[in-house]
């Protein structure tokens, strides 16, 4: 087995002495003492199961931040860089916190991970990024399953396509993810009256929707491709205004990285699916 103790202590001591002392309650890897905790449904934790591996307990990162002040100018398609800027780094301090928990439970990687974004109600420039998951770890040991860098890997796949993934000859590497907060330019007051009535596509806000998500997108690519990844699967993408000004909007591509395990093509090859036709309503 692979030692984990450095990590572990760094981990440690960076993570707030109240998470220490709650994830000293739960299961590491190698360990049966104390009990596991997890998000995921019965039929998720029995597919983890399923795949050789054992969850250790929910893993959590949050992060409050403060945002900078940009303002877009009245008629002009543009990023606005400090938003951004700010919506990435909070997610990622939210992220790393989270690894810090599951590197503390000596976890291969983390399941069912989902990203959450909350406005505090005491300041509209205040939001909380909370990072959440379960941490598991194979049930013999294989250190073949870590991520990029040898730390857990992350992913926002449920129990079910965490099985599915494995049998087809495929990993999960991290989750990967880009973000765009852009400002829609305004229209000016003539040319919304020429189009009273009719039906035309207003080109100057498509365009500004379109490059929005491209660069979204190709961030995404970026950090998959920094990963030394083969694909990202279940990719979403997201918008939200998060209260701000009119016209200001963020789009956030989010996914799984993965990476091709050896004899790939003969696992998925192997693979006998059947017809399942449900009978409920």
């Amino acid at each position: 087995m692979t030692d984990m103790t450095e990590p572990v202590e760094q981990a440690a001591e960076q993570l707030a002495p109240h998470a220490v002392e709650r994830l000293k309650g739960l299961r590491s890897q190698g360990s049966h003492e104390g009990i596991f905790t997890s998000d995921l449904s019965v039929n998720e934790f029995v597919m983890v199961r399923q795949a050789g591996f054992e969850p250790l307990g929910l893993v959590v990162g949050s992060c409050v931040y403060h945002l900078g002040i940009q303002y877009g100018q009245w008629s002009t398609n543009m990023e606005m860089d400090v938003l951004s800027q700010a919506m990435y780094q909070a997610r990622e301090l939210a992220m790393s916190r989270m690894e810090q928990e599951a590197i503390l439970l000596r976890a291969d990687g983390v399941v069912g991970l989902r990203l959450e974004v909350k406005r505090m109600e005491w300041d509209k420039d205040i939001l909380e990024f909370m990072a959440i998951g379960t941490a598991i770890a194979h049930r013999t040991g294989d250190p073949g399953f870590k991520g990029v860098g040898g730390k857990p890997f992350t992913s926002d796949l449920s129990g079910q396509d965490f099985w599915m993934l494995l049998k087809s000859g495929y990993r999960p590497m991290e989750m990967v993810m880009g973000s765009c907060v852009y400002h829609v330019a305004h229209q000016g007051a003539l040319r919304s009256l020429g189009n009273i009535g009719n039906n035309v596509e207003l080109g100057q806000f498509t365009q500004a929707m379109y490059d929005a998500r491209e660069l979204a997108m190709e961030r995404m690519q970026h950090e998959a491709a920094a990963a030394q990844a083969d694909g990202v699967t279940g990719v979403q993408l997201h918008e939200g205004s998060h209260n701000w000004q009119p016209h200001v909007i963020e789009f956030f591509a989010i996914g799984t990285a993965v990476k091709a395990m050896a004899k790939a093509d003969a696992m998925v090859d192997a693979l006998n699916p059947q017809l399942v036709i449900p009978v409920n309503d």
